[in-house]
């Protein structure tokens, strides 16, 4: 493995890149390495200019070819104890410490390494790399630059996500869609609180009728046994309301998601939530006309299931060269926006371990690293001979 990965590496990390801030330092790295190999380079800006995605491409200016796609965002270290500076490459017993090591700054470095060796190499197909800002809070940024490669004549062959998989060939995982549950009741003193409507009880009733539908999807819904929780999920993270214990609180909100497996449709879940919010507050409306429970939509992005027959699931396993069988990963990716938008085959496949990001002294296996050089040293290799040709 060249030791360019690891400076790569190193130099990334340095840029406090948590979502929702700037990038456009690390995109002006990247194309300091990128742009005097002749490797075309373009930024799909978000609408303040603060930060971009960045589009680059080597090769001919053909269909084919294969994208290379990472996020440049991270997660904040705020009330984390690191043992070393988290914005700062540790070495320690075969691992690379750093926030972004594993999600995903490594696989982007070896990306944006094996970019620079396309360069170099008389491929008869295109090798892209994507870097999106913006992903770990929704998969927000990529979308724009998505729609925009979507009106172009010329489409790639397939995506790889390099999200940290073990560097195991991953097909699918499960869709997001992130939801707030907005109760209005109505204020009051808390010794006259049976003439008030308790926002913060028509929650806890909504949260009831949350948990019973999750249990009916556990035990009726549809399953997909190549996840380790196989069916659908509600879950219920945040719930904000009061002032004061000696007021009855007039508003209560709930940010709550539903995770679907593909075969379940997720706006048919939302739409019979949004009847049993409807179902809660309704009896109230007699005596307190303003009784409701809003759902508001924050963030979605959809599921990714690859079927198992696609021949760029043969293609991909054939480079790896594990025998592994196939898996889904838990975790959500950018993978179904660019299946759905490029209608392209998108698989993932990284190094590392989901399970160290997000932490405190997050790391990735040097090991790990190797693999995913030269799994993608193989592709090269594969793009230089004229394969793959098309998209399916």
């Amino acid at each position: 493995m060249s030791p360019e990965i690891r400076d790569i590496l190193s130099r990334l990390i340095a840029f406090p890149t948590v979502s929702l801030q700037s990038n456009l330092a690390l995109l002006d790295y990247v194309e300091s390495l990128l742009v005097p190999l002749g490797i075309t380079v373009r930024r799909f800006a978000h609408p303040d200019g603060t930060r971009a995605n960045l589009w680059a491409t080597v090769g001919p200016e053909v269909d084919g070819g294969v994208v290379l796609s990472g996020h440049s965002d991270v997660v904040s270290v705020a009330g984390q104890r690191w043992a070393s500076d988290p914005f700062v490459l540790r070495e320690d017993a075969g691992r690379w410490f750093g926030r972004g090591a594993v999600d995903m700054k490594g696989f982007v470095a070896v990306a944006i390494h094996t970019m620079m060796q396309a360069a170099k190499r008389d491929l008869q197909r295109p090798l892209h790399l994507a870097l999106s800002y913006d992903e770990e809070v929704g998969c927000l940024g990529v979308r724009g630059m998505i729609d925009s490669l979507a009106r172009e004549p010329l489409r790639p062959a397939f995506c790889i996500v390099g999200e940290p998989t073990g560097m195991r060939l991953a097909t699918g995982h499960k869709g997001k869609t992130a939801l707030r549950a907005c109760c209005t009741g109505r204020a009051g003193h808390s010794a006259l609180a049976p003439d008030a409507l308790n926002a913060l009880h028509l929650g806890a009733a909504f949260v009831q009728r949350l948990q019973a539908r999750q249990a009916e999807l556990a035990l009726r819904g549809a399953r997909d046994a190549a996840y380790s929780v196989p069916y659908t999920t509600l879950h219920a993270g945040l719930m904000r309301g009061g002032e004061a214990l000696n007021i009855v609180p007039a508003s209560c909100e709930i940010d709550f998601e539903i995770r679907n497996i593909a075969a379940d449709d997720p706006h048919a879940i939302l739409a019979a939530i949004v009847e049993d919010a409807d179902a809660i507050a309704m009896p109230y409306r007699d005596r307190f006309a303003e009784a409701a429970i809003r759902i508001d939509t924050l963030s979605s992005y959809p599921g990714l299931d690859t079927p198992i027959d696609s021949p760029t699931i043969a293609c991909v396993s054939a480079l790896l060269g594990t025998g592994l069988p196939t898996i889904k990963v838990a975790y959500g990716t950018e993978g179904g926006l660019f299946a759905k938008g490029l209608d392209i085959p998108t698989l993932i496949c990284g190094p590392g371990d989901m399970d160290q990001g997000h932490k405190p002294d997050e790391f990735v296996a040097i090991s790990q690293i190797e693999a995913c050089f030269h799994f993608q040293m193989r592709l090269l290799g594969l793009l230089e001979k004229g394969g793959p040709l098309s998209a399916e």
